[in-house]
């Protein structure tokens, strides 16, 4: 559910071993993947579905064993709200969000042991309407369930997909929190200074302000009670380095495309716990009022 970067190109490399992968999608995008299928371009090798089950009605589909869900935050509520044809016995949702709040929302629509927070640290966007492209970044899926049945299931299908290394874990929130770390500094960094990665990390203004972001995120995720396990800055800068230079967020791509951004769930939700716990955030409360202008997208 959400057929864009992340969701596109985790269902395509499914699809691609010989899953049963439907595709929610809508608009010119998905018209595009009834039209002509879905593109990947990926520097592990590129993947054309050229017979794409794809709607924009869950009650399409039907009941399956596992959904992916994978839309922008802003649209959490609506989707989770629309999930029910989706639902069967043994259905099992895994939120591959940004943030700390996708689990949260699920639990208020389908029961809360169906619901299976995610984290991953792949890099990917649409080009064009039906075409998806892999940017790189770690492959790593982090997914909590680690005695699920139908994780283990998952797991097993991604062993052979190419790009795709599922790894089940015990602690699912503290994986989201770093997450969550990680992804506002880099989200906000990126967005707010209209560039990749790699400048930013070779600039050292820049690289103190990211690195800012950062820290401040540390202190709030300290203050949550999820403080961040020792080498969290190395894992960070391994994260950032492993993007080839000209990289951005997701966040940052949105913007330059003038559409919404999840800036609200990100620095707007590290402003937001600084005034809660009594921590100064002045990094991230300046991405998330500078953008602040830009939230509902160029159009708005």
């Amino acid at each position: 559910m959400g057929a864009g970067g992340i969701g596109g190109y985790v269902g395509a490399r499914l699809a691609e071993l010989g899953g049963e992968v439907s595709f929610i999608a809508r608009g010119a995008h998905l018209q595009a993947m009834r039209q002509s299928g879905l593109r990947i371009q990926s520097d592990l090798g590129n993947i054309l579905l050229s017979n794409v089950s794809a709607s924009d009605a869950p009650a399409d589909i039907g009941p399956v064993d596992l959904v992916i869900f994978a839309v922008k935050l802003y649209d959490s509520e609506k989707a989770a709200a629309t999930l029910g044809p989706l639902i069967g016995g043994n259905t099992r949702v895994v939120t591959l969000q940004n943030g700390i709040d996708s689990v949260g929302i699920l639990r208020r629509h389908i029961p809360g042991d169906r619901v299976i927070g995610g984290a991953t640290y792949l890099s990917a966007f649409i080009k064009q309407p039906g075409e998806v492209v892999h940017a790189g970044g770690l492959r790593d899926i982090l997914v909590g369930g680690h005695r699920d049945p139908v994780i283990k299931e998952l797991q097993a299908l991604c062993d052979r997909a190419i790009g795709l290394e599922l790894k089940p874990v015990a602690d699912i929130d503290n994986v989201l929190w770093e997450k969550f770390v990680t992804l506002a500094a880099f989200s906000g960094g990126t967005s707010l200074m209209r560039s990749g990665i790699g400048p930013i990390l070779d600039d050292p203004e820049a690289r103190i302000f990211i690195e800012q972001l950062r820290d401040e995120g540390m202190a709030i995720a300290a203050a949550a009670g999820h403080p961040l396990a020792e080498g969290f800055e190395r894992r960070v800068t391994t994260r950032w380095s492993a993007f080839p230079p000209h990289v951005k967020s997701s966040m940052a791509n949105d913007l330059e495309r003038g559409k919404p951004i999840e800036v609200a769930w990100l620095s707007g939700r590290m402003h937001q716990l600084g005034i809660e716990f009594g921590i100064a955030t002045p990094g991230h409360t300046a991405v998330f009022r500078a953008l602040h202008l830009y939230a509902a997208g160029a159009a708005a």
